[in-house]
């Protein structure tokens, strides 16, 4: 039975030690802030990324997506690692020019066995798919099944963030200037998801608490799977908590603790989406 690898891109949001203990090839993509250039988790960790982010003065950092070569490369050591096919779920295709690089790495080796997947999402709901394929390949199962298995799971997995402004979505091209002007006239403090591939607007709050109450009641509408809670460093520790509880304590049915993760927004996503903001990725139970 073939030995099956998942690649995927750093807009997944999987921490390093997250995606190491999965097997997970991860292919940066570039953060630019002004005229210096990073590749997101490799020469600029999590961490780094929001300590300039948050300094006073700093840039609008700007985001790329990894060439056809990255992925190249990442693909042929995989199979040079004793890889027999590859798993690639990248972030949507309306969202970044990944999923291109990925198509185009993928043709540059007609002999090879790999699938690329458009997840039409980002953060976590990438790294959910590519946990669920290393998850599923570990298990034994073929490439072509574990895509298949995939692909129906991706029905499950939903995303709400609650953000403090728009501007950080218009700036970087992801968010239509008319969505953004609603935000700023009304003060309002939106919530974030995305639908067939485009982050939208999901619905507008008065407060930052009613917000997050909001993005609470979403979630928790059904039986969870897999809950990953996603923060910035603006977020106490206590309010991160207190999410989270909230989640738990209100979810149909019962979760399993090592479902649970808490995380930061990373270095691919975290421009997007600005340094004040709460939600999660989860995936309700099939």
């Amino acid at each position: 039975m073939a030995r099956v690898a998942v690649v995927t891109d750093s807009t997944a949001d999987l921490a390093p030690d997250v995606a190491a203990a999965h097997g997970i090839r991860v292919v940066p993509l570039t953060v630019r802030f002004g005229n210096e250039e990073f590749r997101a988790g490799e020469d600029l960790s999590t961490e780094q990324f929001w300590e300039r982010m948050l300094t006073p003065g700093t840039p609008i950092p700007r985001t790329a997506a990894p060439s056809p070569g990255d992925f190249c490369r990442a693909f042929q050591a995989a199979f040079s690692t004793g890889a027999e096919a590859i798993v690639c779920p990248v972030a949507g295709s309306t969202i970044s020019a990944t999923l291109q690089s990925a198509q185009l790495a993928a043709r540059e080796l007609p002999e090879r066995e790999i699938h690329v997947i458009d997840t039409a999402s980002t953060s976590m709901a990438t790294g959910f798919p590519a946990i669920l394929a290393a998850e599923m390949a570990d298990a034994g199962m073929t490439a072509a099944d574990v895509v298949a298995a995939v692909r129906r799971r991706m029905a499950d997995i939903d995303l709400f963030v609650a953000v403090d402004s728009l501007d950080y979505l218009r700036k970087n091209g992801r968010l239509s200037a008319a969505a953004t002007a609603i935000g700023t006239v009304l003060a309002i403090k939106p919530i974030i998801t995305v639908r067939d591939g485009v982050i939208t607007l999901a619905e507008k709050m008065r407060t930052r608490a009613k917000a997050r109450e909001r993005v609470v009641q979403l979630i928790t509408e059904r039986p969870l799977e897999r809950l990953a809670i996603m923060h910035t460093p603006t977020s106490t520790g206590a309010e991160v908590e207190a999410f989270r509880a909230a989640i738990l304590d209100r979810a149909p049915g019962s979760m399993d603790p090592a479902a649970v993760s808490i995380g930061l927004i990373g270095a691919s996503t975290g421009p997007h989406l600005g340094p004040d903001l709460m939600g999660a990725v989860f995936m309700r139970r099939a």
